[in-house]
């Protein structure tokens, strides 16, 4: 039997082979990239962790935010050594509130009490940084008679922080006498650092900062004649000041007035002290003043007037000094032999010495 062969029209056959091949290769394109933001959750025990040739930029499964630095401080705080008993230094802001350190936060949180210049003052910082260690009132008038009770808890094993208004306390602030009180009875005694009024003024003020002496308004005299840069804190009478220096430093000496340093209307005013007595002789400034006065730059010896050791001596005397102790200031401030300024004390001040003592 022989089998006839069909022969299909050549439209057919086209058709056929179109049918059984397969489809052309369409172009590659990537997938829009996409941002998406998840929620990470703690993987299931049961599963492995996919591995890492698995993960894919565009999955929404895989991707993964990073950890919040919040989630791991409790773990770090708690890490931290407990805080040795002891008298605790701690600088506190200036003027903005954001200026303190985190070492200083948790010393404060930790205290047992915190001695304060003024409470009501302190208590703002406390407030806005959620402390509730309790204070007490440490200033001036009442450190001799804290003195003894805050020594006794000291050694009973307490935490004690001080603070000023601002900066750092003994500085211009109480707790001198406290820290070497602590010192001498063998209390441990930690600075916990931080913003000082000066240095931030000396940092900006354009003057030498590779010497500067903190200076005392009592010994202008003395100040005028270094060569090191010369600070002074004026908490008020700013021009009266200036009337006062201006005569022993010359009034072309440059100066910087640093006011109300980390706060809102912070200034720099830069000029001479001749130029600085005019522009605040009307002007009514408020707030903290640190007065920057550049150092002498003839280093020659020059002999003080008549008038400017009596001046000098004055004020010694007016601040609560004796007639020889503001002898001694003098002599060791200036070129005049000490025989010469004790010669020169007796004539201005004698009588007005024996009446004291009278």
């Amino acid at each position: 039997m022989r089998l006839r062969q069909l022969q299909l029209p050549s439209s057919a056959t086209s058709s056929l082979c179109a049918a059984a091949a397969p489809p052309p290769p369409r172009p590659w394109r990537p997938r829009p990239f996409r941002f998406i933001r998840t929620v990470a959750s703690p993987p299931s025990p049961s599963r492995s962790p996919p591995s890492l040739c698995s993960r894919s930029f565009g999955s929404d499964s895989t991707s993964r935010p990073f950890p919040e630095p919040s989630a791991a401080a409790p773990e770090e705080s708690s890490k931290r050594a407990p805080l040795k008993p002891g008298l605790y230094l701690v600088g506190t802001p200036i003027g903005n509130l954001e200026d303190i350190t985190l070492r200083a936060i948790r010393v404060l949180r930790s205290a047992n009490v915190i001695l304060s210049e003024d409470t009501r003052h302190s208590g703002k910082l406390l407030q806005h940084y959620e402390i509730k260690t309790p204070l007490l009132s440490y200033h001036k008038f009442n450190e001799h008679q804290r003195e003894q009770t805050v020594l006794k808890r000291l050694k009973q094993g307490e935490i004690v922080a001080l603070i000023s208004d601002a900066g750092t306390p003994g500085i211009s602030d109480p707790g001198m006498e406290l820290a070497k009180s602590c010192v001498e009875e063998n209390i441990p005694v930690i600075p916990i650092p931080g913003p000082s009024a000066f240095v931030a003024a000396l940092s900006a003020s354009g003057l030498s900062m590779e010497e500067f002496t903190f200076a005392r308004r009592e010994r202008l005299l003395i100040s005028a004649n270094e060569a090191k840069t010369q600070i002074f804190y004026v908490p008020h009478k700013l021009h009266q000041f200036l009337e006062e220096a201006s005569p022993m430093f010359s009034e072309s000496r440059r100066c910087v007035v640093a006011r109300e340093i980390t706060k809102i209307h912070e200034e720099f005013w830069r000029g001479s002290l001749g130029e600085a007595k005019e522009a605040f002789l009307t002007r009514q400034v408020k707030g903290e003043i640190t007065l920057l006065i550049e150092g002498k730059t003839d280093c020659s010896v020059e002999m003080p007037s008549e008038d400017q050791l009596e001046n000098e001596l004055r004020h010694l005397m007016s601040s609560g000094h004796s007639l020889s102790e503001a002898v001694k200031v003098v002599a060791e401030g200036t070129s005049t032999r000490r025989k010469a300024v004790y010669t020169l004390a007796l004539q201005k001040f004698g009588q007005q010495c024996e009446a004291g003592d009278d």
